[in-house]
């Protein structure tokens, strides 16, 4: 396969398996506090990324120094990513948040351009801009509309944006696995202090298997997500980013019960319309 095609086969991935932690975690803060979550779900997914790292031969520092301020930088965005998409998540309905998410393409394609120095032209520039319209209709910034919690998702969509485009300028020296564990060492370590403040709630059998199946599905969505801003084209990767909204529309619908009203579900028809529109030029120009 071409490095694009298998690019968007990693994204589709991993939007696959953050929804479905994305709905185990929302189900789970109904009993437990947020930073509990965090601590319990971060502890085993650090241990599965060590034992699959050490397996593969994948845990080194052995790669540049530029590197590891990257890698660093990049733990620094994911903690605040984590913080604010799950406060959004556990505040908001799922296709909802998820909904906000779906502006990274656009984010991430606007920041190749601003600061990889990629070039694209003014009908993708305005399929960005109506991409920003339509995430407006969904968070709608009004005195009526808005939320605090939309506010959270909007910096969500801010870091991850960060993350990915840190991701993009690292060396193929760094190991993907080692990226991935060093994140989530990082929002472990962060949830961890954070839980000092809460009172920890106890675990049953559902709740213990709950949070054992949210720490597989975010390491395989953490690793696939570091490898898939290693391959292909920013441009013609980050719109397949839209395949998690199709989780989440069915996830919460048939989880939670929910169902995005008109005006959310349109905007969020522009933003997927302008993703691909945004694809469809890139195609056209190769």
């Amino acid at each position: 396969m071409s490095p694009n095609v298998t690019g968007s086969l990693l994204m589709m991935g991993s939007m696959a398996a953050f929804t479905i932690n994305d709905t185990i975690v929302k189900l789970l803060g109904d009993t437990l506090p947020l930073f509990q979550i965090i601590t319990l779900r971060g502890a085993l997914t650090c241990l599965w990324l060590f034992l699959l790292a050490r397996y593969m031969g994948a845990l080194h520092l052995r790669f540049p120094a530029r590197d590891r301020w990257l890698v660093a930088a990049r733990c620094g965005t994911e903690v605040g990513a984590t913080f604010f998409f799950l406060t959004a998540l556990l505040n908001m309905p799922l296709a909802n948040v998820t909904a906000v998410l779906q502006v990274l393409p656009l984010t991430v394609t606007l920041g190749a351009v601003l600061f990889f120095g990629e070039s694209i032209g003014w009908r993708r520039m305005a399929a960005i801009g109506i991409g920003f319209c339509g995430m407006l209709l969904i968070v709608r910034p009004g005195p009526e509309g808005f939320s605090l919690y939309a506010g959270f998702a909007l910096a969500a969509v801010a870091c991850v944006t960060g993350r990915d485009l840190l991701t993009r300028r690292m060396s193929p020296a760094v190991p993907s696995l080692t990226v991935s564990l060093a994140t989530a060492l990082s929002v472990t370590t962060a949830g961890a202090l954070a839980s000092l403040t809460v009172d920890w709630q106890p675990l049953t059998v559902e709740t213990g298997a709950m949070v054992l199946g949210a720490s597989l599905f975010i390491l395989l969505g953490y690793t696939l997500s570091v490898m898939v801003m290693r391959v292909g084209e920013v441009g013609f990767v980050a719109p397949f980013r839209y395949s998690g909204l199709l989780w989440a529309l069915v996830l919460g619908w048939l989880v939670f019960g929910h169902w995005p009203d008109p005006v959310t579900m349109l905007g969020g028809g522009l933003v997927v319309a302008a993703g691909l529109f945004t694809l469809f030029r890139e195609r056209s120009a190769a």
